[in-house]
C-alpha cells in the first residue's frame, strides 16, 4: 500500500502539471489532451479518500515525525491547488465554450459546402 506522503506527492504531481496544460494564455483547448478531466478528477477523488480517513490535526499513527512535516507540506501544496484550479477552471469552461461554438460553426460550413457541391453536381 502506498504511504500517504506518497500519495499527496502523486496528486499534487498530477494536479500541477493539469494547471500548466490549463493556463489561460492557451489560445486552443486543443491543447488539453483527451481524457485530462477524467483523469484530474480520478486523482482528485484518490486524495479525497485519502484525505477523508484523516483529522485535519492529526496523521496517521506511524508517521515519523519528517514524515509528517513533510506530509503537512504536500497537504498544504494541495489546498493550494485546489484554490488554484477553482480560479481557473471557469475560464477552461468558458474556452472550451468557444471551442465547441467554432467547431459547431464549421460544422455547419462543412455541410452548407457539401449541400452545394451536391446541388452543383445535379446541374451539372
Amino acid at each position: 500500500m502506498s504511504s500517504p506522503l506518497l500519495i499527496l506527492r502523486q496528486v499534487n504531481e498530477s494536479v500541477r502539471n493539469a494547471l500548466l496544460r490549463f493556463r489561460p494564455e492557451l489560445q486552443h483547448c486543443s491543447a488539453i489532451p483527451p481524457g485530462e478531466f477524467s483523469s484530474l478528477l480520478a486523482e482528485l477523488l484518490r486524495a479525497r479518500k485519502f484525505l477523508s480517513g484523516l483529522n485535519t490535526n492529526s496523521c496517521p499513527a506511524s508517521t515519523e515525525p519528517d514524515e509528517a512535516a513533510a506530509l503537512a507540506d504536500e497537504m498544504r501544496e494541495y489546498h493550494a491547488n485546489l484554490e488554484k484550479l477553482k480560479h481557473i477552471l471557469p475560464d477552461v469552461q468558458i474556452r472550451l465554450l468557444a471551442e465547441k461554438s467554432r467547431l459547431q460553426r464549421a460544422q455547419s460550413h462543412v455541410i452548407a459546402a457539401s449541400a452545394w457541391a451536391g446541388a452543383s453536381k445535379k446541374t451539372l
